[in-house]
């Protein structure tokens, strides 16, 4: 992924982070992403048991074949194709269907 196209990402990604938790959940709940070649990864960390913060995978979005897939993790850690979501070149829309879809929230 060129430097362009990975900076593109992360405004996007900030902005998407800001709009999705409430103002005052922000101390408690956190997003964020990693990049791993073309590939990245949203996980939210939420506060634990006595004290301790535990992170949970949200997604995977994985650049192949000039298009976007969307990966959800099973408990084993073992990521799988979301079929229910259509590979698509446009990151946003991605990002649009995994917000939407309550296979990959912890409520």
């Amino acid at each position: 992924m060129d430097d362009f196209t990975k900076k593109r990402i992360e405004k996007i990604l900030q902005n998407y982070i800001d709009k999705k938790i409430p103002k005052h959940l922000k101390d408690e709940i956190q997003i964020f992403y990693k990049f791993r070649g073309k590939t990245v990864t949203l996980s939210q960390e939420r506060p634990g048991y006595m004290g301790r913060r535990f992170e949970y995978p949200i997604a995977q979005l994985r650049y192949e074949e000039a298009l976007w897939k969307v990966y959800w993790q099973d408990s084993k850690k073992k990521w799988h194709f979301v079929d229910d979501i259509e590979p698509d070149k446009d990151f946003e829309k991605q990002l649009k269907e995994i917000d939407g879809n309550s296979i990959f929230w912890i409520s």
